[in-house]
């Protein structure tokens, strides 16, 4: 009897090792080392433009089934931080501690020593409180909520255009406000209110003054990436489209807070480009990329030297003509990238100041995502010492977090 249950323990246990993505391995159509940074199935690494890493550099801010880990980057080791549902908000650029909400609670975590503390709540007129994140310097909660005292103005989508799933969205017209609370006093300050759809919200990550956030929508209906400052002035948008069908989008700042990068497509699904503009002087960097390194979102590395982009999938933008036909063979790559940005070469005569910069983007494959399903986007981050770049997939079944080593194995 004890031959046969140690015989059945022995052959779960080896069902459940093969039933395990491997911890480490070389992938053979890149040559790039991919390892496995989380132990359980089902933690999620966190959106591409929330900074999820501790101060120090040697922690990444995951979650998973129990509330919040943070994984050690070098040991791969996952301390449960937070226990039970909460909302991530972002990782503290200054401190380190985790922001996250609960129950109309905004709270602060340290990492290390898991201590915790109520930073706030969600104000009144805010509802259930919307999209929040904190500044720079952790000394302001920025959030998205409906106007309570707006008023609905709807919109009527063009005529014999599709908007797809984000129309409805769009075209309700719900009264949005952008708001303040001041940690140190509690203070409310409603900053600015309108009836677009609000979203996607970002704090520069140097400046603890200055918001970007989108006008959310089909984004060829759009003006949708836009910055603001904390006392509501300034207001100026990041990107005028030039042509019918053009799109920009997830958008995300530069490391040291000088550029806004953005997915631009002139137009839609037909040229592609990382485009940027310097918040200082306004001037406009444009990088070229073919249609198969699309990728739903991009990132770049701390010092502004490398882009990663995540692909997409079969339904995804670059597999479809301008006018919404499935491409035939597809056009979408689903690979993880690497980028290397290349200034183009030409002349510096300059007749006029606001001329765009334009360069293209040297590529590598480093990551195959051909089993991957783009429902679960991949979200890719470069590492603080950027020599791994951070994602999450599903390639295996279930979802993990994992890192592709820049450097060819």
């Amino acid at each position: 009897m004890r031959s046969v249950l140690l015989l059945s323990f022995g052959l779960a246990r080896l069902l459940s090792a093969q039933s395990d993505p491997p911890t480490e391995w070389v992938d053979p159509d890149t040559g790039h080392r991919v390892i496995r940074l989380s132990r359980e199935p089902g933690t999620v690494s966190l959106y591409f433009h929330q900074n999820a890493y501790s101060a120090d550099g040697k922690k990444l801010v995951v979650t998973n089934r129990h509330g919040i880990a943070a994984i050690n980057l070098a040991t791969r080791e996952s301390d449960q931080v937070v226990e039970g549902r909460v909302n991530v908000l972002v990782t503290g650029r200054k401190t380190g501690w985790i922001y996250y909400t609960r129950a109309g609670v905004i709270y602060a975590t340290d990492l290390d020593t898991h201590e915790s503390h109520e930073i706030a709540k969600v104000p009144p007129q805010a509802g259930r409180g919307g999209a929040i994140t904190v500044n720079a310097d952790e000394t302001m909660l920025v959030g998205i909520a409906p106007d309570p005292d707006g008023k609905t103005v709807p919109r009527t989508p063009p005529a014999g255009e599709r908007g797809g799933r984000l129309e409805p969205n769009w075209a309700a017209g719900t009264p949005k406000m952008l708001y303040t609370i001041d940690l140190k006093t509690g203070e409310f300050h409603k900053i600015y209110t309108e009836n677009d759809w609000t979203n996607h919200l970002q704090m520069s990550p140097t400046d603890p003054n200055l918001i970007m956030f989108c006008h959310e929508g089909p984004w060829h209906w759009v003006d949708r990436v836009w910055t603001i400052h904390t006392d509501g002035t300034g207001l100026r948008l990041m990107h005028d489209r030039t042509m019918n069908a053009e799109i920009a989008g997830h958008e995300f700042f530069s490391g040291d807070g000088k550029t806004v990068w953005y997915d631009l497509q002139t137009p839609k699904s037909t040229v592609f480009w990382v485009a940027g503009v310097n918040l200082a002087t306004g001037q406009r960097t444009w990088y070229h990329l073919e249609r198969n390194e699309w990728s739903v979102h991009y990132n770049v590395s701390a010092d502004g030297s490398m882009f990663a982009g995540d692909g997409g999938g079969p339904a995804s933008v670059a597999a479809h003509s301008p006018d919404g036909k499935v491409l035939n063979p597809p056009g979408n790559g689903q690979w993880i990238y690497l980028f290397r940005p290349v200034m183009a070469h030409g002349s510096s005569f300059r007749d006029k100041k606001d001329l765009i910069d334009i360069g293209y983007f040297q590529s590598e494959r480093l990551v195959s995502l051909a089993k991957h399903n783009y429902s679960l986007e991949p979200n890719v981050t470069f590492s603080p010492d950027m020599k791994w770049i951070v994602f999450r997939s599903n390639m295996f079944g279930p979802t993990h977090v994992f890192a592709v080593e820049i450097q060819k194995h």
